[in-house]
């Protein structure tokens, strides 16, 4: 229900943008879940679904912050 009224603000206050609203969900093993939903003729549905870990600074090594700054590179 949430999404569906955020869908309708976005649309109401800013007509010309892409409305792309995001949800959030914490499940076992300190792991976040970030969903992305659209609209379609169906109905809202999840476009994209992400799984992060939050970690200690600590337990990054300096290949990780590599590959991340790699990947943020080529995007």
């Amino acid at each position: 229900m949430q999404i569906e009224q955020d869908f309708g603000v976005c649309a109401h206050k800013f007509p010309s943008l892409v409305c792309r609203p995001i949800g959030a969900q914490f499940i076992e093993g300190g792991v976040i879940v970030l969903f992305e939903f659209e609209q379609t003729d169906a109905g809202v549905r999840i476009s994209s679904e992400k799984h992060y870990r939050l970690v200690p600074p600590e337990e990054l090594t300096e290949a990780d912050l590599e590959n991340y700054r790699q990947r943020k590179a080529d995007s």
